[in-house]
């Protein structure tokens, strides 16, 4: 009797949690497999199963332009915050007794709309921006620079300001954890600050790393925002085709392929990239 009433209190208790996922997260993803399978005819929707939606993605070069290049910014976007990150990270871990201050500070963009910041880079960036106002004001230039807006240098650009927090936070809670009493021993057998960092600091913040990472690169292959913004025709994403499937082209089962394509494309990417830091944590230490 005990045991059962134990059972009965844990699925009381769960309940509550697995009716939100399964409404807010199976539901719609299996309505997202089920439009896949089906077809649009003018405004009816063909409930007969078919694979003709995932062979006609497959087979188009403009989907696997599209999505090659979603994957290409959202990479180029981890890297570049990532590496921009832990400097910052290691600083307020190792550097500062002005933690609070410093976290409060890297938040600080939250505080403002995300649309609000992507305009803002748009200012900057644009033909008569700041960026290129204050250039020709200073005589450097003598006429605006075109090539900073409306390319895939705008979107990494802007993706990695946007995200830059996202990065900081985990590897910074990874070096916080670290026990100092391993970096005083590698100081005590002979380690240099160079070697110390690449022996014993890296590997013990891969975690953080990996974390930082995919909170990065799963939403940025997805944004569709920032590239109809500051893009222009040169860094439109797969997102920005799909948004056009469920909205003026309204083939919603087209659109959902195109959905379902770019999650598997970004899982095997992550799972990937996963792998690859764990073995490169492995052969550092």
């Amino acid at each position: 009797m005990p045991l059962r009433t134990d059972t009965s209190k844990g699925l009381a208790l769960g309940a509550p949690a697995t009716l939100y996922v399964g409404l807010l997260v199976v539901a719609p993803l299996g309505m997202l497999v089920a439009y896949s399978f089906w077809t649009q005819t003018y405004v009816a929707i063909d409930h007969s199963l078919t694979w003709e939606n995932y062979r006609s993605a497959i087979g188009d070069p403009l989907v696997r332009h599209l999505l090659f290049r979603s994957v290409w910014i959202a990479a180029l976007v981890t890297l570049m915050t990532v590496l921009l990150a832990y400097p910052i990270a290691y600083f307020i871990a190792f550097r500062t007794e002005r933690k609070a201050l410093w976290l409060l500070l890297i938040t600080i963009p939250f505080w403002t709309s995300y649309l609000l910041r992507v305009f803002a880079w748009k200012l900057i960036l644009g033909f008569n921006g700041l960026l290129n106002s204050g250039l020709q004001g200073l005589g450097l230039i003598h006429e605006p620079m075109t090539w900073l807006l409306y390319n895939e240098f705008a979107v990494v650009l802007t993706l990695a300001h946007a995200w830059a927090p996202f990065a900081i936070l985990p590897i910074y809670v990874s070096l916080q954890k670290i026990d100092r009493r391993l970096l005083e021993a590698a100081t005590d057998l002979g380690s240099g600050k160079l070697e110390r960092f690449f022996r014993v600091t890296l590997p013990l913040t891969i975690p953080g790393i990996i974390s930082s990472s995919l909170i990065i690169f799963i939403p940025t292959v997805g944004d569709y925002v920032t590239p109809a913004l500051v893009g222009g025709a040169d860094g439109k994403m797969i997102a920005n085709l799909i948004q056009v499937q469920f909205g003026p082209a309204n083939d919603w089962p087209l659109g959902a392929t195109l959905s379902l394509l770019a999650m598997v494309t970004v899982g095997i990417v992550a799972v990937g990239y996963v792998l690859l830091l764990r073995f490169l944590g492995s052969r550092i230490r």
